[in-house]
């Protein structure tokens, strides 16, 4: 046990010095404010870690198999820094380098993440068995996709843009019984050069079924286009102050 107590106290260690690493770099690359939400998680992570492998000195896997242990710590993880990422926050570590490649390089954070991971994982062949490696590096891949299904999955937006010849009873619908917003672009067509109106509306899951139905029986032969929208970023436009609803819901 005094050997175990000894590698936990190097380990503790070496992670306290790390994070401090990390939170000088973010203070520099990543902002005052980021690094100051950071700091409290930061320090907590490593004494409740401390804690936790005194309370359970001899841990063994829950799920008895590696894998299942991997999806259980992905999705958790995942979870946990994408509430603090929503935040402005993160744990330290290599959650701060994931958010100065974000900033800098503008990556999403879940490829970011990945990306991080990576560098940590691959040397992890030649430490482990290749099993454990391999392991590594899958769920480094995932966790960034998960992460991004967090911070983006249930946010997600539509654009849909729409060419009608009903195009008036469209816009009266969207903004007198959805009370959402739209915008009118003047577009041609590059085959005859016919002028028309597009309509660009921004909706939630919920409504975009709602205007699918509406184009749909209004105008079957309506040419319509939807894009994913993850963010809209306005502090002018509201729903009914604006020509867009770009302020999201």
């Amino acid at each position: 046990m005094a050997g175990y107590d000894k590698q936990s106290d190097r380990i503790g260690t070496l992670l306290i010095i790390l994070n401090g690493i990390c939170l000088l770099l973010s203070a520099i690359f990543a902002g005052k404010e980021f690094t100051y939400r950071t700091l409290y998680p930061s320090i907590l992570l490593p004494i409740v870690i401390r804690i936790l492998e005194k309370i359970y000195p001899n841990m063994q896997s829950l799920m008895g198999d590696q894998f299942l242990d991997m999806l259980g710590f992905l999705f958790l993880y995942a979870l946990g820094a994408s509430l603090l990422f929503m935040n402005n926050a993160s744990s330290g570590g290599l959650d701060v380098i994931t958010k100065i490649m974000n900033k800098y390089f503008h990556m999403e954070l879940g490829t970011a993440m990945s990306v991080c991971g990576m560098a940590v994982a691959i040397p992890s062949i030649f430490i482990y068995d290749v099993k454990t490696g391999l392991l590594s590096i899958l769920g480094t891949y995932c966790q960034g996709i998960v992460l991004d299904h967090f911070l983006f999955g249930f946010s997600i937006k539509k654009k849909v843009c729409v060419v009608s010849n009903h195009i008036e009873e469209i816009r009266d619908y969207v903004i007198n019984v959805m009370h959402s917003g739209a915008t009118f672009y003047e577009a041609t067509g590059a085959f005859d050069y016919h002028q028309y109106k597009e309509l660009n509306i921004i909706v939630n899951r919920q409504e975009y079924v709602t205007l699918i139905n509406l184009i749909d029986k209004v105008d079957p032969d309506a040419f319509v286009s939807v894009y994913n929208v993850s963010e809209i970023m306005s502090h002018t436009w509201g729903r009914k102050g604006g020509s867009q609803n770009a302020s999201g819901k």
